[in-house]
């Protein structure tokens, strides 16, 4: 399929009409600056944003961890955020939404393309070494809500990706990648998963046991980059029950969330920077 082709504008009538359980309201605008950075801005504003799902045809100011930076051409992704209601769930579970996310876009990949990716801790959807999707989970302070951002590369070509890692569905062969089925079978997997967290209050057993089979970074050597340019290399050895990642050195094992770090790369690769 060419990548032109590939590039439909979204179909909000049918992403409304189909929207899952879960989610109350759905909005798609041509172009913003983030669609994170919109929902905790309704948010700071006074609006009970919970619920709420925003997507965009063009970011130009999408954001990762720690600030970075990430554009692509229109329509060539699903960009969107939804608003998590955390409410009934203690804040230091919360972060398994990120986790959770990972696997519920994984899951949405598989059933409408066939490609099957894995999960790098904390927050991107990888085949292979290819970064296929981020994820970026923000609270809407005051409120008990998350802002869950995910960005899919659909028809992004490897000469438009801004980072070599890059990959997506087109690059990848997938013979199926019709982002309006995307976007809502991702929001129908994520909208499970968030019901199945909220009832457990965190984690359940079965979003646990998901993660750890789709995991890439449990079992391999790692070498995590902390702030001060410190660094701590070692083992991914587990997952635990607020979603840090446990690594052990010899007799020594350090637990740490995703804020504490800046970088997680496999020893490896670790010469990518």
């Amino acid at each position: 399929m060419a990548i032109e082709s590939a590039r439909t504008p979204l179909d909000t009538d049918a992403l409304r009409a189909g929207l899952p359980a879960g989610w109350r309201t759905l909005d798609v605008v041509d172009e913003t600056g983030s669609t994170n950075a919109d929902l905790l801005a309704r948010a700071a504003a006074g609006e009970d944003v919970a619920g709420s799902v925003l997507l965009t045809e063009y970011q130009s100011a999408g954001r990762g961890r720690h600030g970075r930076q990430w554009t692509a051409p229109p329509r060539s992704q699903v960009a969107m955020s939804v608003a998590v209601d955390a409410d009934g769930v203690r804040p230091d579970a919360w972060g398994w939404l990120p986790l959770l996310a990972g696997v519920a876009v994984r899951d949405a990949v598989e059933e409408v393309s066939g490609v099957q990716a894995g999960l790098k801790w904390p927050n991107d959807v990888l085949v292979g070494d290819g970064k296929l999707a981020g994820i970026l989970a923000e609270v809407a302070a005051p409120q008990r809500v998350v802002i869950v951002g995910i960005g899919l590369n659909v028809s992004l070509s490897a000469a438009e990706a801004p980072d070599p890692r890059a990959t997506s569905l087109t690059t990848l062969g997938a013979a199926h990648h019709d982002r309006t089925v995307l976007a809502t079978t991702i929001l129908r997997f994520l909208g499970v998963r968030v019901a199945a967290w909220r009832r457990a209050g965190g984690a359940d057993q079965a979003l646990v046991d998901d993660y750890r089979r789709h995991s890439l970074t449990l079992g391999r050597e790692v070498r995590a980059t902390l702030p001060g340019d410190r660094f701590l290399e070692g083992t991914a050895s587990d997952i635990d029950e607020l979603g840090r990642l446990t690594i052990t050195s010899g007799r020594d094992s350090v637990t740490v969330a995703a804020g504490d770090i800046t970088h997680l790369r496999p020893v490896s690769t670790d010469n990518r920077g």
